[in-house]
């Protein structure tokens, strides 16, 4: 492997980390919302 391509494949790896990491962080310090009684599709079907 030359030193372009390896450099490439380093550059590339560490972004998508990067992003990943960014992400997982961003749901974790999202706050959780309540579930409201009228939210559409969570209607209780009992039989």
């Amino acid at each position: 492997m030359n030193t372009s391509a390896l450099i490439l494949m380093v550059i590339t790896q560490v972004t998508v980390t990067l992003v990943t990491f960014y992400f997982f962080l961003k749901v974790l310090r999202t706050p959780h919302q309540k579930d409201d009684e009228d939210t559409p599709g969570t209607e209780d079907h009992a039989s």
